[in-house]
């Protein structure tokens, strides 16, 4: 039997709205917060949120509200499932009703253009020790779509301190939605943020009209960017090699629910960028990221290829086909170079 938690999920878009039904199914109270009234009272009323969960129905335990005070003021844990450009501003909107230390859970995957933090670096920033036990990250190959229709998913919680890990591996896991921990926060935060970078670019071959061996590469070659990066900056490389890389790059590479695969699919097919971020109508984290990763690969002197392609399409107005030859036309490599100099990083510092 579970101990039971009271939960305030801040963010009612897709992924809150079906990491709170986890929530419910498992006994927790869960108060939603979110600015859009219409979408709260249906949440209240119907106990759906048609906007970005149609034919879903949340569990009695789940109740929305517009109010930070009333998410907040009885919740043992905050969740955190806002974009990453969002924290800076909500975050400070929360302090006020924070009145003892409290579980912090960052679901978003992103890092901050200009200060390339890691999510839980920002928080870390604005919330002060004083009202935080920890925070902790929940990341993995996971679409909201499939959570909230109760499919089997598997994720990975972190943290500095494991067993703040552990309280919310024991506050998400049942039958369908079974969570892991691992100890490497900033592969887990890496991982999941690059990712979103190689699935706009699997868009863009996809809209392009290229096909399987062309997505096969980008998956693969992109996993090596990832980990390349990732290492340097202190992450273990087999993290990649787990759910929040392999795992998490594959489901958002080939899935139709991918909004960065759909974005990049758009690219591909000729739309302008400014175009698809309208009618996308969602935040795109790959798109934000991109510019991140590529100061990223700049300050750490990481060879980033896929990455710097895509920068050149969206910031520079590269045509993506362009792109794609210039890849191509790279000079040889050994494959086996990366995996090497990545093994050799751990030895070295």
């Amino acid at each position: 039997m579970k101990d039971k938690k009271s939960v305030a999920m801040i963010g009612a878009g897709s992924w809150g709205t079906a990491l709170s039904l986890v929530l419910g199914d498992n006994g927790h109270t869960v108060r939603v917060w979110g600015k859009d009234e219409k979408n709260i009272a249906e949440i209240n009323s119907l106990h759906q949120n048609s906007k970005y969960l149609p034919g879903i129905t949340l569990p009695n335990e789940v109740v929305g509200t517009t109010s930070l005070e009333q998410c907040i003021q009885e919740a043992d844990i905050i969740v955190l499932a806002i974009p990453t450009k969002a924290m800076r501003e909500v975050i400070p909107q929360m302090l006020p009703y924070i009145k003892k230390q409290k579980t912090f859970v960052h679901v978003s995957k992103g890092i901050e253009p200009g200060t390339l933090m890691r999510i839980s670096e920002i928080m870390e920033e604005e919330i002060p020790e004083s009202m935080r036990k920890s925070i902790v990250v929940l990341s993995g190959p996971s679409h909201a779509e499939e959570v909230s229709l109760r499919h089997p998913t598997t994720v990975t919680v972190s943290s500095k301190k494991m067993d703040e890990a552990e309280l919310v591996q024991d506050l998400f896991i049942n039958h369908n939605f079974r969570v892991y921990t691992n100890p490497d926060l900033i592969g887990v935060e890496i991982g999941g943020a690059l990712k979103n970078i190689i699935a706009v670019c699997a868009g863009i071959a996809d809209g392009l009209g290229f096909g399987d061996n062309a997505k096969a590469a980008l998956i693969t070659r992109g996993l090596a960017e990832m980990a390349r990066l990732g290492t340097r900056m202190g992450a273990n490389p087999l993290t990649f090699a787990g759910l929040t890389g392999i795992g998490d790059l594959i489901v958002t590479c080939t899935s139709v629910h991918s909004r960065n695969w759909r974005a990049g699919n758009m690219l591909g097919k000729g739309h302008a960028l400014e175009e698809v971020l309208d009618q996308m109508g969602m935040v795109v984290e790959g798109i934000r990221t991109t510019k991140a990763a590529h100061q990223l690969s700049e300050k750490y002197g990481v060879t980033m290829p896929i990455t710097n392609a895509l920068f050149q399409i969206l910031f520079n107005g590269q045509d993506a086909k362009a792109a794609v030859e210039s890849l191509m036309a790279r000079g040889k490599t050994n494959e086996m170079e990366d995996l090497i100099n990545i093994l050799a990083s751990q030895y070295i510092e």
